[in-house]
């Protein structure tokens, strides 16, 4: 779950200034966190709170979006989701947004079959974003990072998301000269799982994503979730991460580690 957040952070200062390179200073003074690693948490809370009981799981997910993500009106929300967030009575609004697959990651973390994990990504997706594309692309997010983490090859993990979401008939040389910013998940998922499949390690990841430009630190979350899955998170990056963070936040991300131990690399 890491890996999203730091992918967020690391593509936070690029989301309005895109790079079409891979070569940059990774962590950065102009970098922070945005609503993409507040709402990976509130979701990671949710799971926590529901203790293990699944049909608990959308009531909690919205309110520990709520409690989690009101203190910070200004980390970046969309307009719908903003109004939603402060709503009294939230309800989903038929999103394909692209935030439907950020938030997504800690399901697989939790997740004991395949199964269960795309029931509990379209639990904690469909409070928000209802729509069928909305529901795909944060399954995609999910079950990729699943397979991953439970040792799935690439060539496992391509052939799935072929199969049931994506066609990835794309490499992201081909598509780099010309991608742009989209908030769709149609338009954002595919090229963040082709930037951890073409990926060497977890920072290279990184950096595919966000070398191909568009809503950087949305794209840079989706990839690094499963690139940390699949790879594991040097600790030098993890303890820099956290850096970032809040007291707040930090003490949900701790919490959520102490149940779903994560792959660290050295």
């Amino acid at each position: 779950m890491l890996g999203a957040i730091i992918g967020d952070i690391v593509g936070s200062r690029f989301e309005w200034d895109n790079i079409k390179s891979k070569e940059f200073g990774f962590f950065d003074r102009r970098c922070f966190f945005t609503d993409d690693s507040v709402m990976t948490l509130a979701v990671a809370k949710a799971i926590l709170d529901c203790c293990g009981d699944p049909g608990r799981l959308p009531d909690q997910t919205v309110r520990c979006m709520q409690k989690i993500g009101r203190p910070y009106p200004d980390c970046g929300y969309g307009e719908r989701f903003y109004g939603w967030i402060y709503s009294d009575d939230p309800k989903p609004y038929n999103s394909y947004g692209n935030g439907a697959g950020m938030r997504v990651s800690a399901v697989a973390w939790a997740a004991r079959d395949l199964e269960t994990c795309i029931a509990m990504s379209e639990a904690v997706t469909a409070v928000t974003h209802n729509h069928p594309e909305g529901i795909k692309g944060a399954e995609a997010i999910a079950v990729a990072t699943y397979l991953a983490l439970h040792g799935a090859t690439k060539e496992e993990i391509r052939a799935q998301v072929r199969q049931r979401y994506y066609p990835l008939d794309f490499t992201l040389d081909e598509i780099r000269d010309d991608y742009a910013f989209n908030e769709t998940c149609q338009e954002t998922i595919p090229q963040a799982i082709e930037a951890f499949l073409e990926s060497t390690d977890f920072e290279d990841a990184i950096r595919n994503a966000i070398s191909i430009g568009g809503d950087s630190d949305t794209l840079a979350a989706c990839t690094g979730a499963i690139a940390e899955a699949y790879y594991g998170i040097p600790e030098s990056l993890r303890t820099r991460a956290k850096r970032y963070l809040d007291r707040r936040l930090l003490s949900v991300l701790e919490s959520f580690e102490q149940a779903f131990p994560p792959k660290i690399t050295e």
